[in-house]
């Protein structure tokens, strides 16, 4: 199941749904924050696309954009709920960045694990920066490390992004048209 970009009718990608349901299931107060979902899910369908993403024992579709609603709620628009109490927006976040690195670990993927932990890390360190380009490159390298797996290009492209390099969103981004082809973005 694709996620994709919002549907013709405007109504959000079918792994958003699948996302506000598991939160719902969950119950308590994230489930209470809930809204509509709105919003793409690129991410998501970028992973999924991915060689990993057929017979992977874990929907990388929905751990991506689980991980990324949470970067959502501690640094930006979320798509599935209120950042009215912002409290509870930044526990919301912790929950759904800890669903999906729980689903990989169980899956015995430490590879995408470590991939998204890169992400969450250097998406801080983007933010933390002010440097909204950087963090946009981290979040489409780091679906393409989770679709695709790691790979050298990567690796060097992240080691920038850590070492405060000012071409690293440059580099993330040419690192995942490398390992992923026509697929990853390009800005």
């Amino acid at each position: 199941m694709a996620g994709g970009p919002a549907g013709a009718d405007g109504s959000a990608p079918v792994v958003l749904q699948r996302l506000s349901d598991l939160v719902r299931a969950e119950g308590g107060l994230l489930a209470d924050a809930l809204i509509e979902p709105d919003g793409d899910a690129a991410l998501g369908a970028l992973a999924a696309r991915g060689l990993r993403g057929d017979g992977h024992a874990v929907d990388l579709e929905l751990v991506v954009e689980a991980t990324y609603e949470g970067y959502l709620l501690h640094y930006g628009e979320p798509r599935l709920m209120t950042r009215e109490d912002d409290d509870l927006a930044l526990l919301a976040g912790d929950r759904l960045y800890a669903l999906g690195l729980e689903r990989l670990a169980a899956a015995g993927d430490l590879e995408a694990v470590r991939a998204l932990a890169d992400v969450i890390a250097l998406g801080a360190q983007a933010q933390a920066a002010a440097d909204a380009e950087l963090a946009r490159a981290v979040w489409e390298a780091g679906a393409v490390e989770v679709g695709w797996g790691p790979a050298d290009a990567l690796a060097h492209a992240k080691n920038a992004a850590r070492a405060g390099d000012s071409g690293a969103a440059d580099a993330l981004r040419a690192a995942a048209r490398q390992v992923a082809g026509h697929l990853a973005p390009v800005r």
